[in-house]
């Protein structure tokens, strides 16, 4: 069974900055590309960021491009999103996602998907 629990959403001002955490199965987690993706209510599910197994390459969406950093700690199983400079724009429900493989390539194509943390974002 996959496992990908994500935690740290919550109500935050704009302007103010918001760490996620992705906690994942070492089979889902180990050898794996990851990401975020967000979706906000009736909206489509949205590629935030990604990273690749060894964490050395990294990708972002246009929207948070310089405001948000993904990590990851092999060691422990989890992948982090760090976001700064937070805008109302951002507010969505923040979903964790596995890949199949360590490399990341123009498009993720995640397999594995957490049930996301929501964040909210006030002006």
């Amino acid at each position: 069974q996959v496992q990908l629990v994500e935690s740290g959403g919550g109500l935050v001002q704009a302007g103010t900055s918001l760490r996620l955490s992705c906690a994942a199965s070492v089979r889902t987690f180990v050898g794996n590309a990851m990401g975020w993706f967000r979706q906000a209510p009736g909206k489509e599910r949205d590629f935030v960021a990604a990273i690749n197994w060894s964490g050395g390459s990294t990708d972002y969406a246009d929207s948070v491009k310089g405001r948000f950093t993904i990590s990851r700690d092999n060691a422990k199983n989890t992948v982090y999103l760090e976001m700064n400079s937070l805008e109302p724009e951002d507010t969505a429900v923040y979903i964790c996602a596995a890949g199949t493989t360590p490399v990341l390539t123009a498009t993720f194509r995640p397999q594995k998907w957490g049930q996301g943390t929501q964040v909210t974002v006030s002006s």
